[in-house]
């Protein structure tokens, strides 16, 4: 992988249960992990890498990921098959999206494209 001086080249979230979120989103987007021991899995197939650090409560500071989903719906009912809970769904000009919670507490949202 090559790294660009001043790009986002990784993302890190916090989860007590590194199971449980690992599960999730292998199920709900199919991304592929690493384990690094009992504290640390990291992912890639995800359009950017990143991981996941074991801590009890989430980082409720962190930033607002969104992910891309051609087809939405597919998208929502993956992230609830999974184990997500819906928690808005918003439309914008040129767009919709919805946010989620996974099974970790971290909140992202995912959207698509309108015509």
């Amino acid at each position: 992988m090559s790294h660009t001086n001043n790009h986002i080249d990784y993302v890190e979230f916090t989860a007590a249960d590194l199971g449980a979120v690992k599960a999730f989103y292998e199920k709900a987007f199919g991304w592929e992990f690493e384990i690094w021991g009992d504290e640390y899995i990291s992912f890639k197939s995800a359009g950017l890498e990143g991981g996941f650090l074991r801590a009890e409560t989430p980082s409720a500071a962190g930033a607002l990921i969104i992910l891309y989903a051609d087809d939405l719906e597919k998208s929502e009912k993956n992230v609830v098959d999974a184990g997500g809970e819906i928690i808005a769904h918003h439309e914008f000009p040129g767009g919709r999206r919805f946010h989620f919670r996974d099974p970790g507490g971290n909140i992202l949202g995912v959207w698509t494209l309108v015509d």
